[in-house]
This record gives structure tokens, C-alpha cells and sequence, in this order.
């Protein structure tokens, strides 16, 4: 049977590498701002915004085995720079928009036999950074948010989140815009390059698999070892 999968923020970075992937084999719906980067895809697209529309308005099937939200952002300044609305800004992107979406479809994940969700968090949660106050600070709530999710839901839906470190996005193209800055920021990892696309999307993929049905609550940090190891 082939799984309905809801992919939040499909045209771009990770969430177009997961539509890559996962088109085969099936059925997803794709939610973006825009169709670019999509035409031609074997799927099914809705022009959304996360900040602006409800879910519940778009024709999805009554039943999804898999959601997958992509929305996020990277503001990194010093404290003292952020005013209070870049705090509410990020937390309203990355994480309330992502609690209205899951609660909008809560009864559509349930009539799966067990549904798999996937949300993105950030290395910098579980490893203090310098000037990563606000996006931590709402990737963090995500964290927190999908381990009491999964427990209450468990054993009808799964819920993991995926924790990067730096990864070659257009989001992160301000970080990686030309060669000696990417040459940087690679060696900053112990295994010294920042990720791709695939690197991420392979991990989605997996946990939207059978091979990974006893996986549930987890913070997967998919970031080239900067979470764990020190080899400086």
C-alpha cells in the first residue's frame, strides 16, 4: 500500500531532496509558497504559507501515514541585536507554525496505522553556539514538543526529529556563499565538510520506512559529528 505523505515546505534545500526520494513508491503532497522547482514532479502540490494559511483548507486524503515539515530559519546575531520580535518571529516560523499544521491533521495522522512524523531542530540545541540564541531557542521548544507528542500518541504515530548542523541550503547561502567560507565551515566539522541535502533527506526517508518502526521520541543529530566529538 502505498503511504500518503505530507511534505510542508517541498520546493527548496532538504524538503526538495526529500520529494526527490520519496516520489516513488508514494502518494505526497507537497505544500510550498511557490510550485518552483517542482514542475514535472509526481505529485500532488498547494500553494501555502505557513504564517498566513490553515492546513485544514487544502483537499489532503482523510488518511496520512507521514508529515514532514521543512520551514525554518537561521538568524544569527549577537544577543544584544535581537529585538524581542526576532525572538516571536522565529518561534512563530519554526515552531507554532509547526504546532497548528500537526493539530489541524492530529485525526488524519491517527487513522494511520502508525504514522510517521518528522520535524528539524538544530546541533546548536544540544551544543551551546555563540550568536544562535533565537533559533535555538525555538528549535529547542520543537525538541521538547515532539518528545511529549510521541509519547502521547505512542504506539498510534511515531514522532523524531532531525538535528543538523550547518547544511548547504539557499537557506544557509549567507553562510556558504563562496569558497573560502564554505572551505571554513567545513573544517569546522570533525568530518570536515558541512552536509548536503542528501544527507538529510536520506535520514526523512528512512524514518518514513518500515526499517524504522521502533523508533519513536528521538533527537537524531545528522551534523558530521559536531554534537558529539572534539578532534580540534
Amino acid at each position: 500500500m502505498k503511504k500518503n505523505i505530507l511534505i510542508i515546505g517541498g520546493s527548496k534545500g532538504i524538503g526538495l531532496e526529500t520529494v526527490n526520494l520519496l516520489e516513488d513508491g508514494h502518494n505526497l503532497f507537497v505544500t510550498s509558497r511557490s510550485k518552483d522547482n517542482l514542475e514535472g514532479k509526481d505529485i500532488t502540490h498547494y500553494t501555502f504559507d505557513v504564517l498566513k494559511d490553515d492546513i485544514s483548507d487544502l483537499d489532503l486524503p482523510d488518511r496520512i501515514d507521514g508529515l514532514v515539515f521543512c520551514p525554518g530559519s537561521i538568524n544569527l546575531k549577537p544577543f544584544k541585536m535581537l529585538k524581542l520580535s526576532a525572538f516571536e518571529d522565529d518561534i512563530n516560523l519554526n515552531f507554532m507554525s509547526l504546532v497548528k499544521v500537526t493539530h489541524q491533521i492530529l485525526d488524519k495522522l491517527k487513522a494511520s496505522q502508525q504514522a510517521s512524523v518528522v520535524y528539524f531542530s538544530t546541533v546548536a540545541v544540544q551544543t551551546g553556539m555563540p550568536f544562535h540564541t533565537s533559533v535555538a531557542a525555538a528549535k529547542g521548544a520543537i525538541e521538547g514538543f515532539a518528545r511529549s507528542l510521541a509519547a502521547e500518541y505512542a504506539p498510534n504515530f511515531r514522532v523524531n526529529v532531525i538535528a543538523p548542523s550547518l547544511t548547504d541550503t539557499p537557506l544557509a547561502s549567507r553562510l556558504l556563499g563562496n569558497d573560502k567560507k564554505k572551505e571554513k565551515m567545513d573544517e569546522r566539522h570533525p568530518l570536515k565538510r558541512v552536509g548536503t541535502p542528501h544527507d538529510i533527506a536520506s535520514m526523512v526517508a528512512f524514518l518514513m520506512s518500515e526499517d524504522s518502526t521502533w523508533i519513536t521520541g528521538q533527537v537524531l543529530g545528522i551534523d558530521g559529528g559536531m554534537s558529539s566529538l572534539n578532534v580540534s
